[in-house]
């Protein structure tokens, strides 16, 4: 098949475009948007309409979903195949959403099924993957100095998400909101596997709420989700997320030796701050020698597994992350993962497996082998075709 891949700069991207040529397929880029972030949707109207006026493609595909592809998709009466690593996705609720040549992978269930209505012979729900060969290879040209570097016993990579939170720019709330927000929020921090946010928030809330927002983001036209998911989704749960990753770097920290990469700032957090590190060469040596990999999972993905979770797996790194409703679909909790749902969990884990190097080994091999034979990218996409072509069903 020919593909025409759209890429924004996708940590997946190089893994995806060689499993799809491992497939037999041939693949044409447009990089543009990874060199000029400033690209319109306009531009890519009218780039995409002269490459497709010119060539021929089975699908356009991209990481996740591009209204101006979707119209001109439509348009051309060609498949256009998306595949979200990212929740929410603001641009799902774009009336483009409804195009019949749209083919729409949701990684998260709970995404799935909140637009699954919408255009449900086009939008169905796939986990994610990874490339365990690539990341084996980076793992084998590790050098001393590298393995020296960047082993420790805990390990988070990834944002704090304090830079994410448009809440905290929402200055002009009313002191009674500011405070009822932040109680249902902290509980919400404290829960895993059941999202009870929007069922808390009152209509007057909502209101309020609505109006500031508007100011602070522009949303596509049309909706087609009601205004509390919105306005949770966009606004609520990135403050979540940085709630539970200070606090949970504050617990951890206090007790034992936490590396943290990020470029988040982490003034009075008792870890130390490893920077930012490269995605492709420097992440996964972290995965492979750290004791413990933690993974904390944004509270925008309500039930799904982030990709963090399998490029891990697929480094053959120890895995302890929070629970997930979807994470027994996928693995065995104990046996390729261990994952916590309180604090005194996590605690207890952290210590026990941090003593125990044989089960910890065991437990990552184990990982490892069920990413290789269950959730590799080249699995994963004739999965995705078979669907997108109506071979299966979903």
């Amino acid at each position: 098949m020919k593909i025409l891949f759209y890429r924004y700069g996708s940590i997946c991207e190089p893994d995806i475009i060689h499993s799809f040529q491992e497939l037999g397929n041939e693949v044409t880029e447009i990089t543009v948007e990874i060199y000029n972030k400033s690209f319109t949707p306009a531009e890519g109207v009218s780039l995409l309409t002269d490459i497709l006026f010119s060539h021929n493609y089975d699908f356009v595909f991209s990481i996740n979903f591009y209204p101006f592809i979707s119209e001109v998709c439509n348009i051309f009466k060609l498949r256009y195949i998306c595949w979200t690593v990212d929740s929410p996705v603001a641009e799902l609720y774009s009336p483009a959403i409804y195009n019949e040549w749209n083919r729409i992978f949701l990684f998260d269930r709970d995404q799935y099924n909140t637009f699954y209505p919408y255009n449900p012979n086009c939008i169905f729900h796939l986990p994610l993957a990874s490339d365990p060969k690539r990341w084996a290879s980076v793992i084998s040209s590790a050098t001393p100095a590298d393995v020296s570097r960047f082993s420790g016993n805990i390990s988070f990579v990834g944002s704090l998400y304090t830079e994410k939170c448009d809440y905290n720019k929402l200055s002009a709330l009313p002191d009674y909101l500011r405070g009822y927000l932040s109680s249902i929020m902290l509980a919400q921090s404290k829960v895993y596997g059941y999202y009870f946010l929007e069922e808390l928030l009152p209509v007057s809330a909502l209101n309020d709420l609505s109006a500031f927002c508007e100011n602070e983001c522009s949303f596509e036209e049309k909706t087609i989700e009601n205004s509390r998911s919105s306005v949770t989704r966009f606004f609520l749960e990135p403050i979540i997320s940085a709630m539970e990753r200070i606090h949970t770097m504050e617990l951890l920290g206090s007790h034992f030796p936490v590396d943290l990469y990020t470029g988040s700032d982490t003034t009075g957090l008792p870890v130390h701050n490893g920077g930012t590190v490269k995605t492709l060469t420097e992440m996964p040596l972290i995965f492979h020698y750290s004791k413990i990999n933690l993974n904390i999972t944004s509270k925008s993905i309500r039930s799904g597994l982030p990709l963090r979770i399998f490029d891990i797996l697929g480094c053959g790194g120890f895995l302890l992350t929070n629970y997930q409703s979807e994470l027994a679909e996928y693995f065995t909790p104990g046996y390729d993962l261990v994952c916590y749902s309180s604090d005194e969990e996590l605690l207890e884990k952290v210590e026990y497996y941090l003593s125990h190097e044989k089960e910890r080994n065991e437990i990552a091999l184990n990982g490892l082998q069920t990413v290789i034979q269950y959730h590799n990218y080249p699995e994963r996409l004739l999965q995705m075709i078979s669907l997108a072509y109506g071979i299966t069903k979903g």
